[in-house]
């Protein structure tokens, strides 16, 4: 979940470098680290534990020129956050190296060189790399490149990785399988990077590696080779710069500024994705038609936020569409045996398009007998939207605190629409499919409306300040509404909170509850108001007080026992949508009061490139 990046240019780069770390802090911000050429090609290093703020600092206090360098900003997997573990990292002061993933067979290689004279100064499973390509090249003879196409052969695991060579200045070597790397072409400079937003401000054109790919990248140009050792060209992909999006503006943070794009987002998706004939089935694929006519069951994979989106989609998918659906978490997935349904659509839900564990599922399906992948997702040029069969994006654009909430209500709104597309199929009637979609279609006004609650949660986050645990409830489509803001809380606030169907109350988590335990209810006026209001007084019952967000239905009188903001009424079936919003609002204002670093909460990284 490392962020790394490379420049090679004929102007000075430490800026650029730095720039690119910061762009990419969301991906790890454990310590950072940069090595570059000096104008006499000597390579200083530089590395500090804590943000690229404080590398920052360091460089600016011994300045240093040069066009050529990498950098690296770390989510610590082996080893301590220590100066010492951050990258990059060197053999001989000669090879240096930054990477992004985990080689799995790390101590079996370390045995290796160490018999044969090198020393390790890092507990990490990276500087492995350093001595192998070095060993490589005084073994072989090899050039850097050559040198990491025999070193890369001998690695199990994940790997997006930038070498360069004090013998060798100008060049950098790169090589990806399993992680992202992406290369960006600009005038007179190129670069590599583990995401093309940390070269928004420097590159038009860009390669995104495939798996088993290497690259040389100089100055003046870039060399490609595949799995095979061929030297191939690949596809250049032309974007515009995206540096105006990824600011905060007027607000303190990235995640309230999400929060609060969350209505204009969903109005941007449905627009030309929901005619007045309903959902476009092509929004999905050229292919789409042929395949969703055949779908009579439905796969979900996902991981953290997206898992819980996927599981409010059970509810749709059976209850509208009548398909059968499963829904699992793709770390326990990858790893069991399955039995695929005749026809099975398989579908992985992702942020970014490179959660290490959703790829392996995706990769695995392709050879288990799945009707077809479908991959929903926030970004264009991510591995899960170029690796399977359909896609759809959710464009909700850079999302860049750790705690996702944007990214959330439109993959909501995409599986919405799939639900409606595989519902023609299976019987859903035309009428329920017009007031759905004239349901999507007052959905960005509805959140508006939400949106001015703000006052009243903040009001209510108050009594959150000294709690160290929280208890979330809701029932049906709701429970999984719960689950995402039980999340929400723990991510950026560190109160343990979990979420329960509320109907489970009575089955353990009632043992918890007392004045010390905030129970927040999720309560909106369906089926199961009146079950879910019964354990509500089993909460009241026990000196529990309650926090709802709901009908009017489930407010008590007493506020000495229950804090109740009522939500707008709306669809049932658009509720969930609603109900997430407060929920987030929530976890944010209590952050807020606890102090903690609400885009970057500690031990978290945003994209989930290692298993």
């Amino acid at each position: 979940m490392c962020g790394i990046i490379g420049v090679a240019s004929t102007k000075p780069s430490v800026d650029k470098l730095l720039i690119g770390l910061l762009r990419q802090e969301y991906r790890g911000y454990d310590s950072a680290g940069l090595a570059i050429f000096d104008e006499a090609d000597e390579i200083q290093i530089f590395k500090r534990t804590g943000k690229v703020a404080e590398l920052q600092s360091s460089i600016d206090q011994n300045p240093v020129n040069g066009n050529v360098g990498i950098a690296h900003t770390r989510w610590a997997t082996h080893g301590l956050p220590t100066e010492n573990n951050a990258h990059p990292h060197h053999s001989n002061n000669n090879v240096f190296v930054i990477h992004n993933g985990i080689i799995e067979n790390h101590q079996e290689i370390r045995t290796t060189l160490k018999a044969l004279g090198y020393v390790f100064e890092s507990e990490t499973d990276t500087e492995v790399i350093a001595h192998l390509i070095h060993a490589k090249m005084s073994q072989e003879g090899a050039p850097l490149i050559e040198a990491l196409q025999l070193a890369v052969k001998d690695l199990r695991g994940a790997y997006a990785i930038g070498a360069v060579c004090e013998t060798q200045p100008g060049i950098i070597a790169a090589a990806r399988k399993g992680s992202p790397l992406v290369v960006g072409m600009g005038h007179g400079e190129n670069f590599i990077a583990s995401d093309q937003l940390a070269l928004a401000d420097f590159a038009e054109n860009f390669v995104f590696l495939e798996e088993g790919d290497l690259a040389e990248i100089t100055s003046s140009g870039t060399k490609f080779w595949n799995l095979n050792d061929e030297e191939v060209e690949r596809p250049v992909v032309v974007a515009k710069s995206l540096g105006e999006t990824v600011d905060k503006g007027e607000y303190r943070h990235f995640m309230l500024k999400e929060i609060n794009e969350q209505p204009e987002k969903i109005k941007g998706l449905l627009e030309g994705q929901l005619t007045d004939t309903g959902v476009q089935e092509e929004i999905f694929g050229p292919t789409a038609p042929e395949i969703f006519k055949e779908v009579n069951a439905v796969q979900i994979v996902a991981c953290g936020t997206s898992f819980h989106a996927g599981t409010v989609a059970k509810y749709w998918l059976e209850g509208l569409a009548g398909l059968p659906c499963s829904v699992e978490v793709a770390s326990e997935f990858r790893y069991r045996n399955k039995v695929v349904a005749p026809n099975t659509l398989f579908v992985t839900i992702s942020q970014s398009g490179e959660t290490a564990d959703t790829l392996a599922c995706l990769s695995a399906a392709k050879d288990a007998g799945y009707l077809a992948c479908l991959g929903i997702c926030n970004v264009p040029s991510s591995s899960l939207a170029r690796e399977s069969d359909l896609v759809f994006l959710t464009k909700a654009g850079p999302e860049i605190g750790v705690a996702s909430t944007k990214a959330f209500t439109t993959q909501l709104v995409g599986l919405l629409m799939l639900t409606l597309i595989l519902g023609r199929y299976h019987g859903l009637s035309s009428v329920a499919e017009n007031a759905i979609n004239n349901s999507l279609r007052a959905l960005p006004k509805s959140l508006d409306a939400v949106m001015e609650l703000e006052d009243q949660i903040i009001e209510m986050a108050e009594d959150f300040d000294q709690k160290e645990h929280a208890l979330f409830l809701g029932r049906g489509i709701h429970y999984p509404v719960a689950m995402e803001g039980a999340l929400k809380l723990k991510e950026i606030s560190y109160i343990h909170a979990e979420a329960y169907p509320a109907g489970e109350l009575k089955h353990g988590p009632l043992a918890l509850v007392d004045s010390e335990m905030p129970v927040v209810a999720v309560a909106p006026n369906d089926d199961l108001l009146e079950k879910l209001q019964s354990n509500l007084e089993e909460v009241r019952a026990r000196g529990g007080k309650l926090y709802v967000f709901g009908h009017s239905d489930a407010h008590h009188d007493d506020e000495s026992i229950t804090r109740f903001i009522e939500l707008p009424e709306v669809p049932e079936l658009i509720a969930p949508l609603i109900y997430s919003i407060p929920l987030q609002l929530l976890a944010y204002h209590v952050a807020i009061l606890k102090g903690t670093d609400i885009d970057q909460p500690r031990n978290l990284a945003k994209s989930v490139t290692v298993e």
